[in-house]
């Protein structure tokens, strides 16, 4: 970030909780963008993919010719957060996609998709998450992922009671499979523009 000026931050805007990550950006401050062509992703500082329909965003990513920009500003080491969907789009490895599905990858994780069942059986929970101070976390789980695998180089920060892994971090990439944009919690954006700032 150039001196004291806010941060630079795209919504990808093709399906999803937009609105809520755009509300809950502008109120930390960002200067946002939300991204529904290529020419929507320069000058970008960070990237926000929201949750949504993981294999809808996929094709309408192919179709509007973001998919292999989005690729290599992941590579260029493009700071970006992912949640729910957006952390499968970020999973290098898909165990339950539909036919041809794919991701934009960078997060060395496999995730499930729907693991935590249909849109009947969302739910919230409270969740401590590892560099956020405070209380846990209330955060919400739609048709949410679970990360079942992660590479030597993840950094797991949030689990389930049980064990189940649904927040990771790696280099610049953060993969939540829940919504903290739903609840009104704003640490994990605060988190992420705090990534941002230092990269």
């Amino acid at each position: 970030m150039a001196g004291n000026s806010p941060a630079r931050i795209g919504v990808l805007a093709l399906q999803g909780d937009v609105a809520e990550h755009v509300t809950m950006l502008r109120s930390l401050g960002a200067d946002v963008v939300e991204v529904r062509l290529p020419t929507d992703l320069e000058g970008l500082e960070g990237l926000v993919l929201p949750g949504g329909e993981s294999s809808v965003m996929d094709k309408l990513l192919r179709l509007f010719t973001l998919q292999e920009p989005l690729r290599a500003l992941i590579r260029q080491g493009l700071p970006v957060l992912g949640t729910c969907a957006g952390l499968i789009l970020l999973a290098d490895t898909l165990e339950d996609g539909i036919a041809g599905q794919q991701t934009l990858g960078g997060l060395d994780v496999s995730v499930f998709r729907n693991a935590f069942g249909s849109q009947v059986d969302s739910t919230e929970v409270d969740l401590s998450i590892d560099g956020i101070d405070g209380e846990p976390m209330t955060v919400a789980l739609i048709r949410a992922p679970l990360i079942t695998t992660v590479g030597e180089g993840v950094r797991v920060i949030a689990r389930m009671p049980d064990g189940g892994i649904v927040g990771v971090e790696q280099g610049a990439l953060i993969g939540v499979s829940f919504h903290p944009e739903i609840t009104g919690d704003t640490r994990l954006h605060r988190y992420f523009l705090e990534r941002v700032a230092q990269s």
